[in-house]
């Protein structure tokens, strides 16, 4: 699908939708190897909630999800344009994904709230992974009122 039809495709489902905010962020999987083994600071479970370690499971690619997923919570709090400190946590930001389907982000305590007083009402997430790196790219959108600057 072009990006053309992409976007015809969200105004005639949902009516118009505007950007609100983009993140985007590179992992590298060697360097989320370094930081998972580092014990002064334990990176899962500062960052990942159960539901997501059970998604991402005890695979040969673990360390490459979890660098994705990773990718995606900080492309999100660039979206939002908060970063994490300041009422947001790791854990506040969560990216799943069923099988066969594409990532979603969903939000609780600060997280939420900023996503709130922004009027973002949806998510569009891209994971991947080549080379020895993760990326993530998300859409935070809303509805034709919610742009920022408007």
């Amino acid at each position: 699908m072009s990006d053309a039809s992409s976007s015809a495709g969200l105004k005639e489902k949902r009516g118009l939708v505007n950007v609100i905010g983009h993140g985007i962020d590179l992992v590298v999987v060697a360097e989320m190897q370094r930081w998972i083994e580092d014990p002064r600071d334990p990176l899962i479970p500062r960052c990942f909630t159960q539901a997501e370690l059970d998604e991402i499971g005890n695979g040969i690619n673990r360390v490459e999800r979890l660098a994705g997923r990773f990718a995606a919570k900080e492309a999100v709090l660039k979206a939002l344009g908060t970063g994490f400190g300041a009422g947001v946590g790791f854990s506040d930001v969560q990216i799943h994904r069923a099988p066969g389907t594409a990532p979603e982000v969903r939000l609780t305590g600060g997280a939420a709230q900023a996503a709130a007083v922004l009027g973002v009402t949806a998510w569009r997430l891209s994971i991947s992974h080549a080379g020895g790196l993760a990326m993530a790219s998300v859409l935070a959108l809303g509805g034709d009122d919610q742009a920022r600057g408007t």
